[in-house]
């Protein structure tokens, strides 16, 4: 074993928050050739190992048309009551076993009524696995609880139902609302009205921006989407600059470090000092292209990704997965990567799930109950 992944086993064992996973991109590789064979889908591969594979690779591209195939191939798997639950109890059991204790899945119901299910019933099987899930944690001697941050998809103008669907259920389960989709072209000031019920009703919602758009996203999220968490969020970087200056002197005349300037843009700013928390996903931001945005370099890797920067400028700002099965992580394997790339140690990795429970759309005495387990976990 090496030690990239000691740390990565070392890291499951304890407690950890997500924000940001798909539930149509976290399915378990058997669980979807299974379905699709009931229901005569056809798929690239009936091995678990290779249809993974697959998938990764695709998603390791930089073709986010190919990234987004297997979306293709998840979502109609997931058009019934029965298969829904399954999925989601799974869901829920996948999190747990790699040692996260509090979890908000985000998913489309829209995108689940082709097999005849109501926008209702299909939150209501998702909400069931969940529980089924919860319940077969608990029976192992485990613990886990999970919200649905309910989403609407931007390119189907169905922003008002879904947000009527959200607060149906808001006592069933449903803790948020989001929406996904295609930045460019659809953002939040489109479905103003949508975001103004919200408020009304006081139900919180996150909004995908600054991931497959630029600064202007960032800013209409904030502004006519009331956003409370930016999903990505990432290029907000781009409303930040670093100037590197003339080498400093020390006392000694002894040659020292380059003087370095940041200067905050007002959307940056804003999101800094307000504390918005940006669901970052390190993996997906570098396969969906966010990252090569910002550095203009095809080729980034991670220790490229703005994460270390956004943090040590005091952004608050947590990790997540995006999407599990598309590509081929976990969050234990996310923080590993990020440890490995910016040396962070056990104690930052720590401050990673404090700023997730902060964020969280829990009640603020779950918050502060969950921070005090989960920094204890960690301190010992």
């Amino acid at each position: 074993m090496s030690t990239y992944e000691g740390f990565e086993a070392q890291l499951r064992e304890l407690p950890k928050v997500s924000l940001h996973d798909h539930l149509d991109g976290s399915l378990r590789p058997i669980t979807l050739i299974e379905l699709a064979a009931e229901i005569g889908h056809e798929l690239p591969s009936s091995d678990p190992e290779q249809l993974q594979e697959i998938f990764r690779t695709n998603a390791n591209s930089g073709d986010l048309v190919k990234y987004l195939e297997a979306f293709a191939h998840t979502t109609a798997v997931m058009q019934s009551e029965a298969n829904l639950r399954r999925v989601a109890r799974e869901y829920v059991e996948d999190l747990a076993a790699d040692g996260i204790v509090y979890a908000e899945v985000r998913w489309a119901p829209e995108q689940h009524v082709a097999g005849g299910l109501s926008l209702d019933e299909a939150v209501e099987a998702v909400q069931a696995g969940l529980e089924e899930g919860t319940e077969a944690v608990a029976a192992a001697d485990g613990a886990i609880a999970v919200g649905q941050l309910v989403s609407a998809m931007r390119q189907n103008d169905k922003a008002a139902e879904i947000v009527e669907l959200a607060l149906r259920h808001r006592e069933h389960g449903v803790v948020g609302f989001d929406i996904a989709g295609p930045e460019a072209g659809f953002p939040p000031s489109k479905f103003v009205s949508s975001f103004t019920r919200l408020a009304e009703q006081m139900l919180p919602a996150t909004v995908h921006a600054g991931e497959a758009d630029g600064i202007e996203s960032v800013r209409d999220a904030l502004v006519h989407g009331r956003a409370q968490r930016l999903g990505h969020g990432i290029r907000v970087a781009e409303d930040i600059t670093v100037t590197t200056g003339p080498e400093s002197r020390s006392k000694t005349g002894d040659g020292g470090e380059n003087l370095v300037e940041v200067q905050l843009g007002p959307v940056a700013r804003w999101v800094r000092d307000r504390q918005i928390h940006l669901e970052a996903s390190p993996t997906s931001n570098l396969q969906t292209g966010a990252v090569t945005a910002l550095t203009g370099n095809a080729d980034s890797g991670m220790d490229q990704h703005p994460f270390d920067m956004l943090y040590q400028l005091g952004f608050n700002i947590g990790v997540n997965t995006d999407n599990r099965l598309v590509s081929g992580v976990t969050l234990s394997g996310e923080l590993a990567a990020l440890a490995e790339a910016f040396d962070y140690s056990l104690a930052e990795l720590a401050d990673f799930q404090v700023n997730a429970i902060e964020a969280s759309f829990l009640d603020y005495e779950d918050r502060q109950a969950l921070t005090a387990a989960v920094l204890e976990a960690w301190n010992d």
